[in-house]
């Protein structure tokens, strides 16, 4: 007996059917919309209702920037200045190893200038963050995020998985799963690691954070390097012309084709697509990558950075090239927002980085039509604390992690400009109003994707799998516009 034939006749019959199943709940789900996948994207899966956004560009501040420096504003901390955190403000609260050990928590106000921002009337830190205020309308600001995991490696994979265990699928790969492909050629999820100016405290950042998880390999993030070829092996080896590459991804294809009709592993089937991605991507990752024909206008709008690779704002501005060809999810990771002290040091050369860039994508996409289906959102994982870790002087604090309340943003693709969302008390510690727990985040924006978070599943273990897991979970309404 042969080994694929034993494969098959061990096949278990829930399997069978489990298989079946899926297939007959994909065509009546179709047939209840009235869509058929003619009309989507080549893999689509059919959106639940009429979609906002098309396509994502996330851009994550590993580390977790200090809210009360940057979007919330608390001018009463200059009063407290190196006085202790009443004890019924933290109220308990597990502390890290860092600071548990401190007998004080003196309490350090921001040190720099905030002024209202738009006609919303944003309050955010004028003097470090010039270009973005004048997006403040564009935006939509969110104040009130909170989240369980108090370091870094559980909060970030809450903060892309929606669990803060690893190996689940991340939101780009759920958004390449449900959206489809709008270009053969490119992948529907790309990674960017920019490198910031000031390489203090970095956080290690692995693709665990843009793994597809359960999901089909091929909905896994592709990381593009900012040194060397772009992609690894994106080049023949040497001697290698382009038709004996070609004739040697067909051939291992045809073998992997028919090892996918015998078996039917999906792994096979992600490796037959992964091998005709990369053949094709061997011309399109050349022009794509290749600044020299953007006009001087767009460099002058994000700035000279943007001509040297692998910083923030090439990889922003490469993000706008990626989905302007067709891309679904862009992730951008930019490092050093771990602000444990010197954070009148660091915090300036942080927002150099992002400022401008982050203003020039918001101007670039509306000049392009593309803002209205295109949504921007900039985090981190956590926040930080009012008081500062270790010791404090006017020049020099620093901040602890602070899961209880952070800021964020969105902007474009359905998100409702102008709105803030979210209170928290005078100390920037806990939330009063509207909190914004990470499962209710996640479910705006697959509803902005036009997909309803209950019914945008995955069988896996014999469960209907979601990003939202199995807390209650909502739609936040007030962040669509």
């Amino acid at each position: 007996m042969s080994i694929l034939h034993e494969w098959n006749t061990l096949q278990t019959r829930r399997r069978f059917l489990g298989t079946g199943a899926n297939a007959l709940g994909a065509a009546a789900l179709t047939s209840l919309l009235g869509r058929t996948m003619a009309h989507a994207a080549p893999g689509a899966i059919s959106t639940q209702h009429l979609p906002k956004a098309k396509r994502v560009i996330y851009l994550h501040m590993v580390g977790g920037p200090a809210q009360m420096d940057l979007f919330d504003y608390k001018p009463k901390m200059k009063e407290m200045y190196d006085k202790d955190l009443p004890a019924s403000i933290r109220n308990g609260q597990r502390l890290t190893t860092m600071t548990s050990g401190q007998t004080r928590f003196p309490i350090a106000p921001s040190k720099f200038n905030f002024t209202q921002q738009g006609q919303c009337g944003m309050w955010m830190n004028s003097e470090l963050l010039p270009n973005l205020g004048k997006n403040a309308d564009d935006i939509c600001w969110m104040r009130s995020l909170n989240t369980e995991a108090i370091n870094h490696e559980p909060a970030i994979c809450a903060m892309q998985t929606g669990n803060q265990i690893t190996g689940r699928p991340c939101l780009g790969s759920w958004a390449s799963y449900g959206l489809g492909s709008e270009n053969d050629n490119l992948p529907n999820f790309v990674v960017l690691i920019a490198t910031p100016t000031n390489r203090d405290q970095e956080q290690a950042i692995s693709s665990r954070l843009w793994s597809s998880g359960y999901l089909p390999g091929e909905h896994a993030g592709v990381s593009f390097r900012s040194k060397g070829d772009p992609i690894l092996f994106i080049n023949n080896p040497p001697g290698v012309p382009d038709d004996l590459r070609k004739q040697t991804i067909d051939g291992i294809n045809q073998l992997n084709r028919l090892n996918y009709e015998t078996v039917g592993d999906p792994e096979t089937h992600t490796r037959i697509k992964q091998y005709e991605m990369a053949f094709r991507m061997q011309a399109s990752v050349p022009e794509l990558t290749d600044l020299t024909k953007e006009p001087e206008h767009i460099f002058k709008l994000y700035g000279e950075e943007a001509r040297k690779r692998g910083s923030f704002a090439n990889s922003v501005l490469m993000a706008r090239r990626l989905v302007e060809r067709g891309v679904r999810f862009v992730q951008i990771y930019h490092n050093n927002w771990d602000h444990h002290s010197n954070v009148s040091g660091r915090m300036p050369s942080q927002c150099k980085d992002i400022d401008q860039p982050c203003h020039a994508l918001i101007e670039d996409l509306k000049q392009r039509g593309m803002f209205d289906d295109t949504l921007i959102v900039w985090g981190g994982e956590f926040g930080r604390t009012i008081y500062s870790q270790g010791g404090l002087t006017k020049e020099n604090y620093g901040r602890d992690h602070h899961p209880r309340c952070f800021s964020m943003w969105m902007a474009g693709g359905g998100a409702k400009g102008g709105q803030i969302y979210g209170e928290t008390d005078e100390f920037s510690y806990n939330i009063v109003k509207d909190p914004l727990p990470i499962n209710d985040f996640h479910a705006t924006v697959l509803h902005l994707l036009g997909y309803d978070h209950e019914r945008f599943t995955y069988k896996y273990q014999g469960l209907d799998q979601k990003l939202t897991g199995v807390l209650p979970t909502k739609v936040v309404k007030a962040l669509v516009a």
